[in-house]
């Protein structure tokens, strides 16, 4: 597997705690450096079992037979991906009641227009609200020193960018939508999704849809590592390419400390049969570090510590 994150599975532990929801088993955590996730001796898991092919509510009306949306519902209900729902579920109210803000590592590699591309390294600084972000790349070498600044409900909206050196330096700092050509070149989503509260929206709002259809089965790694740190895996897998579906395997790593999705990695379906799975995305948050007590000054492009050059 690609992915310069060292992942270890070690022996299963007296049960399993199911986690983090949505598409479950993408793993979100940004992997530091090296690019490949390697899964040891996966011993710890458990499968439960899928329902086998899309819902079809009875038809209702006969004894003993349920309604349509009473059928839906019982059939939804057992789905295996309600338990990593739930957690995620969980792990979203915690979020939002007990941090404030963090740093961390961020380690993201994509796969845009059919190539996948380098692993970026940044620092970031995140805060909750109102939503703002402060990146500087540490690498590759062509994006070194490059900063972004984001803050919900100023800028007019738009992130504050300059390059780290080059031509592109020159031109100082410019001020882009966040959904631009420009400001999406190279990424599968804009700096407004960053962070692990939206990853883990996003994650419960795939597990809300998937869990309308069968042919899922999830398996459950407990002490799974993530750059040292212990995590539950959730991995979620649909065998058979479907319009409905988003990906053929994810996986999902939350950290058992902070209870925070660190990791997500999702593959799509092989391009031949009997071939590897082919990794889409990846992203990894490193070194986190909850309630730093961030102001607006970690977030002004004023910011003498920075390099926006504005005044």
């Amino acid at each position: 597997m690609e992915g310069s994150i060292l992942v270890e599975m070690m022996k299963k532990r007296e049960g399993f705690l199911g986690r983090v929801a949505t598409t479950f088993v993408m793993v979100t955590a940004v992997g530091l450096c090296a690019a490949s996730v390697s899964a040891e001796s996966p011993v710890a898991n458990q499968s439960i079992p899928g329902i086998g092919s899309p819902l079809v509510p009875n038809g209702g009306g006969a004894e003993g037979n349920l309604d349509a949306s009473e059928a839906v519902a019982e059939v939804v209900a057992s789905h295996p991906l309600i338990p990593a729902l739930k957690i995620a579920q969980s792990g979203m109210d915690k979020i939002r009641e007990t941090v404030q803000d963090y740093s961390c590592t961020v380690v993201k590699r994509e796969r845009i227009d059919g190539k996948l591309g380098e692993h970026e390294y940044m620092f970031a600084k995140i805060r909750q609200a109102p939503f703002s972000v402060y990146l500087y790349f540490l690498g590759p070498e062509s994006l070194k020193g490059q900063e972004v600044l984001f803050v919900d409900g100023r800028n007019e909206g738009n992130m504050l960018a300059h390059a780290g050196s080059g031509v592109r330096a020159m031109v100082g700092m410019v001020s882009l939508k966040p959904t631009s050509m420009m400001a999406m070149q190279g990424n599968r989503y804009p700096v407004t999704e960053l962070g692990v509260e939206n990853l883990t929206r996003r994650l419960i709002e795939v597990a809300e849809h998937d869990s309308q259809f069968g042919e899922c089965t999830v398996n459950f790694f407990p002490n799974a590592k993530v750059n040292g740190r212990v995590c539950t895996c959730i991995q979620v897998e649909h065998p058979v390419p479907r319009k409905n579906f988003r990906f053929h395997l994810a996986r999902v790593f939350i950290d058992d400390e902070i209870s925070i999705p660190i990791r997500y990695e999702s593959y799509d379906w092989p391009r031949e049969a009997g071939g590897q799975a082919v990794l889409m995305e990846e992203y990894t948050y490193m070194n986190v570090k909850l309630n730093n007590g961030f102001t607006d000054a970690d977030f002004d492009a004023r910011n003498t510590a920075y390099k926006f050059g504005a005044k």
